[in-house]
């Protein structure tokens, strides 16, 4: 388990490294070079000038990389040009926010999908699998802000059930030492700035979290069925064995393996793909602050902030590979 750990850890650094050179081309491949891009109709010849001095622009190409990964590795992804605050600050002062609700939606998706998958599974041909299918097809093709302004137009403002916007409503005097607003509430017992804080949850979290949901239920069907037919089982069950012992440790254990693919991938694109819910819902998070970069042109943001996730997005990932083992003993022998 540890040499499968050694060598997930080793291929961060090409992955990283090839993402560096990526991003590091791309800003320098814009339409008359960053300075010109970040100036907009400002762009004298002048400002362009002074511009690429200040940014290190106007030195050989090579330099300017190699000067960008030594700061890169000392942990220095420079500063933000709409707050001229250090990027790892900003990033890790929303952070939480964008984790907070990564881990709502993922949890919503996994209490309603794995059940709705397995559901559909057992009855299959039937008519509740023909409804947990077209379920599941909904829930991929809503588009994400539509299905969040409409959550948020009938349990918000019509029906007045949950908050519109924010994280925790400002008339709270909550303390906050992680930024995790309902861990915060739960550990200090403020126990009604924790509930503020998870109902501001629910509406964002259901919209981010509807297509994993979908996603997770087809994938676990799909294990179910494959897994339910397989010798093993159909020999569990000749054996006289109790049915739930072979529902949770033959078919359901099994199945997980390909669910478990699933989630890793969607929570990293949870974690990375949040911009249109933080921003219809004015949720603090890395994803809004993501946003105002790109209209911004705020470079020094938009490089940090997807390297910090890449690296975020192969973490859980390695996660993922070694939770294979602890499921499967098989994973373990190869």
């Amino acid at each position: 388990m540890l040499r499968l750990i050694g060598k997930r850890l080793l291929l961060l650094i090409p992955t990283l490294l090839g993402l560096s050179i990526l991003l590091f081309a791309w800003v320098r491949s814009l339409p008359g070079g960053p300075a010109t891009a970040l100036l907009g109709d400002r762009a004298t010849p002048e400002a362009v000038a002074r511009v690429n001095a200040a940014y290190g622009f106007d030195k050989p190409i090579l330099e300017q990389y190699l000067t960008y990964m030594g700061r890169l590795v000392r942990g220095d992804f420079g500063n933000s040009l709409m707050t001229n605050r250090p990027v790892l600050e900003e990033f890790a002062e929303r952070f939480p926010a964008t984790i907070e609700l990564s881990v709502f939606a993922i949890l919503f998706a996994v209490v309603l999908g794995i059940p709705l998958g397995y559901w559909a599974a057992r009855n299959v041909g039937r008519w509740q699998d023909n409804l947990a299918v077209v379920l599941s097809l909904l829930g991929v093709v809503v588009p994400v802000f539509f299905l969040a302004f409409l959550l948020k137009w009938v349990f918000a403002v019509r029906l007045g059930w949950l908050p519109t916007d924010g994280r925790q409503d400002p008339r709270i005097d909550a303390t906050h030492y992680t930024n995790l607003y309902v861990w915060d509430g739960i550990s200090t017992g403020e126990w009604d700035a924790a509930l503020n804080a998870l109902t501001h949850l629910v509406l964002p979290g259901i919209a981010l979290g509807t297509i994993p949901l979908a996603i997770i239920a087809r994938i676990t069907r799909a294990a179910v069925l494959d897994v339910q037919n397989a010798d093993y089982v159909r020999t569990a069950r000749a054996k006289g064995l109790a049915p739930g012992l072979i529902r949770n440790r033959f078919i359901l254990r099994n199945a997980m393996l390909p669910v478990l693919t699933t989630l890793g991938l969607q929570l990293g694109l949870l974690i990375s793909g949040a911009v249109l819910t933080e921003t219809v819902f004015a949720f603090n998070g890395i994803g809004r602050f993501l946003r105002d970069a790109i209209f911004n042109l705020d470079f020094p943001v938009l490089q940090g902030f997807i390297i910090l996730i890449a690296l975020l997005y192969s973490l859980i990932n390695l996660v993922v590979d070694v939770s294979y083992g602890l499921i499967d003993p098989r994973v373990r022998v190869q």
